[in-house]
């Protein structure tokens, strides 16, 4: 990677620092999706209500990514960044404590807080940290850390539940081991100059200015861009272990929990190299033509891995859809931080991601009321049209700045 070694020592310490922190977001985030099986049973809540906690927990990342936004172009980039990561360590291992579906919501709702500042924090931090003809590729390796956050998470639920016989309150208790990141960004990442410099100027573009106007249009669609494929992220990923784990009968795929990890890992190989390959492919062949084809690619193998049951179809299928269903999120941090200047890139890129994550919070709500009343193969394949109604949105966001 001669890109890599372009970059000077505090370019690759704060792409380090936003990657882990991401990385460690999924972790947390997603062990709700991995526990869910188990944890149905032992709180006595049904699907709709397990789905309605998770989109309550959306709901409040959009909060947060909002609020850490405005607070990183205030603050600093390191500094919410480093609150975030705390907030979202210390509620996940609180849900291990939970009594009830009541509680389970406060503690998930709080985690939102944090783990939606993470990314806005994180994705401005890498944007004005590395050159611009490098931004692309930095970015892609940040995004693609979450893949291997929710492969971690999947291996931390197979050794807590399968390997030490623990329940998954205990898978809980280990997401609150990120948190000594912050120790480490503290002392090792500075803010960027360009953040610096922005700081310092007395003549700054406000928000409204920066939004408004003519880029009220852009704005509009970005952030219906990304609600979409929030959306269609969210009511997959949130579903796809119960989908794994639940009877034929009630339309899941009837595989026990070791089988269910050992898909999602595989899964979110394939995820992995979507991340990474996203940023390659857009300076390639564009943003625009990227994004779209990713996009119809992943509504159409949704559709085809919702209808599979067979483990070594699973196993191919899973990577691919994965893939293209995950890889564009690389791009969205680079597509805004060419739209917006530096003073308020936090906030823009906070609101453009985290308005798109409100209509997208109903995702999992919405998919596990389909779950109960028309298996999850059904509810499953919500995503495949959000998938399209994202591709066509592209029509009103130019290619390149």
């Amino acid at each position: 990677m001669t890109w890599w070694r372009e970059g000077d020592s505090q370019a690759r310490r704060a792409l380090v620092a936003a990657s882990l922190g991401w990385m460690l977001d999924s972790f947390d985030i997603n062990l709700y999706a991995l526990v869910l099986p188990s944890l149905m049973v032992s709180l006595a809540i049904d699907s709709a209500t397990s789905g309605t906690i998770q989109s309550l927990m959306l709901i409040s990342a959009a909060a947060g990514g909002i609020v850490f936004g405005v607070l990183a172009d205030r603050y600093g980039r390191t500094r919410a960044l480093m609150a975030s990561v705390l907030i979202y360590s210390v509620f996940t291992a609180a849900c291990g404590f939970a009594a009830s579906a009541v509680q389970l919501a406060v503690f998930r709702i709080l985690l939102g807080l944090g783990m939606g500042g993470e990314w806005a924090s994180g994705a401005a931090l890498v944007s004005e940290s590395w050159p611009e003809r490098h931004r692309n590729k930095a970015l892609a390796l940040m995004q693609s850390s979450w893949a291997i956050g929710f492969a971690l998470a999947a291996a931390a639920n197979w050794l807590v539940q399968d390997v030490f016989a623990l329940d998954w309150r205990a898978v809980f208790f280990v997401g609150v081991l990120p948190a000594l990141l912050t120790f480490w960004i503290r002392r090792s990442v500075r803010e960027p100059a360009m953040w610096q410099a922005t700081r310092a100027s007395t003549d700054r573009p406000t928000l409204s200015h920066a939004l408004a106007g003519p880029m009220l249009p852009i704005t509009v669609a970005l952030t219906f861009m990304n609600a979409c494929t929030l959306f269609a992220y969210w009511g997959f990923n949130t579903w796809v272990p119960s989908f794994l784990r639940a009877s034929p009968a009630s339309g899941g795929a009837g595989f026990s929990n070791a089988t269910m990890n050992g898909l999602v890992i595989a899964n979110n190989v394939g995820m992995w190299f979507g991340y990474v390959t996203f940023g390659w492919a857009s300076d390639a062949w564009g943003r625009r033509r990227t994004y779209v084809g990713y996009l119809l690619m992943a509504a159409a193998l949704v559709l085809v891995y919702t209808s599979m049951r067979n483990v070594w179809a699973l196993i191919v299928l899973g990577p691919l859809t994965s893939f293209f269903a995950t890889g564009y999120f690389s791009g969205f941090g680079a597509v805004t931080a060419e739209f917006y200047p530096s003073a308020v890139r936090a906030t823009a890129q906070g609101l453009t991601y985290n308005v798109g994550r409100i209509a997208s919070a109903f995702a999992p709500a919405v998919a596990g009321s389909i779950a109960r009343t028309h298996g999850y193969a059904a509810a499953l394949s919500i995503a495949s049209a959000a998938f399209v109604l994202a591709a066509l949105t592209w029509v009103f966001i130019p290619d390149k700045k």
